[in-house]
């Protein structure tokens, strides 16, 4: 059966292209995705379809009806998983660093969404398409660390509603270079796609809200292991924003300083270490813990020799 999802667009939202909006709201669509939806109808306001070049107003209440789940075409394989819960509802797991989260050009097998489609029999929710059955949210393939993953349309679209109403709490940990003069604080720089280059992320003024606050764990001869809490959730978030604020992420192969004694590391030192979440069908609020990784605690133990 059809799904149903309302949008509201905040103030800060309104004069975007209806599809770029979309992509944005809704976790884990895809803007071509967003565009299928657009020609067939399926998006609209006050009754009313909306075509791709629309754009967003405060007032809107943007309804979307999202199609009946169709048979996933891709490979279930039997791959290691790190699952720290899982119901009838939700899985949460810890993906290791280097998986991708779910097929693409390029990356067709061996991504997290083959792993949970052999180890879940195929009972994925369907919201997000063909290749990305599950997938509320999604972390880089060399950020290690917590994603919470839909087994039904349900549980989707409620987790889906949290996240856009950021009532969902991701929490990272990071080395970056330096250190920031206070401990602790707020980043608030608008985020959209790299006028140049299209795999970045950038800083730009007419780009989406981002936000992400900081906390300082640990101060390091040229380094400092930091929290982060997301309140929003672009693209490269945290990465953007660091390089921004002159502090990028070590190893970090697209934001990261061109020399540092740990470029070599095989890519961003950054875990999702934290999730907070309601139970899509209890309500109950649950947090889940991810240990930091082997090749993090290393890294940590290299710095404390500096010291």
């Amino acid at each position: 059966m059809a799904e149903t999802l309302l949008l509201y667009p905040a103030a800060a939202e309104a004069g975007q292209r209806i599809d770029a909006y979309l992509s944005g709201a809704v976790p884990g669509l895809t803007r071509s995705a967003a565009q299928r939806l657009l020609l067939e109808g399926a998006v609209t306001v006050g009754g009313k379809a909306l075509k791709k070049n629309d754009r967003t107003t405060e007032a809107d209440e943007i309804q979307i009806v999202l199609p009946d789940v169709k048979a996933i075409g891709l490979t279930p394989e039997n791959l290691p998983l790190d699952i720290i819960y899982e119901d009838e509802s939700i899985i949460v797991v810890n993906k290791l660093r280097g998986m991708v989260v779910h097929p693409a050009p390029g990356n067709w097998n061996g991504t997290l969404v083959n792993a949970l489609m052999y180890h879940c029999g195929g009972r994925l929710s369907g919201i997000n398409g063909e290749l990305r059955p599950g997938i509320v949210h999604r972390i880089d393939k060399d950020t290690s660390g917590l994603l919470v993953v839909a087994k039904n349309d349900a549980a989707h679209q409620s987790l889906s509603e949290q996240i856009q109403r950021h009532a969902v709490q991701r929490e990272y940990e990071a080395i970056v270079i330096g250190a920031f003069r206070e401990p602790e604080g707020t980043i608030d720089l608008p985020i959209a796609r790299h006028p140049a280059q299209r795999k970045c992320m950038a800083v730009q003024p007419d780009g989406r809200e981002a936000i992400t606050h900081y906390q300082t764990i640990s101060v390091y001869p040229g380094y400092s292991h930091m929290a982060f809490r997301l309140e929003t959730g672009r693209t490269h978030q945290i990465r953007v924003h660091m390089k921004a604020a002159g502090h990028p992420i070590i190893g970090d192969p697209l934001y990261g300083a061109k020399k540092d004694r740990f470029s070599g590391i095989g890519g961003q030192c950054l875990h999702a270490a934290h999730l907070t979440l309601a139970h899509p069908e209890t309500g109950e609020q649950m947090r889940f813990d991810a240990p930091l990784p082997e090749y993090f605690i290393e890294i940590i133990g290299k710095l404390e020799k500096m010291i």
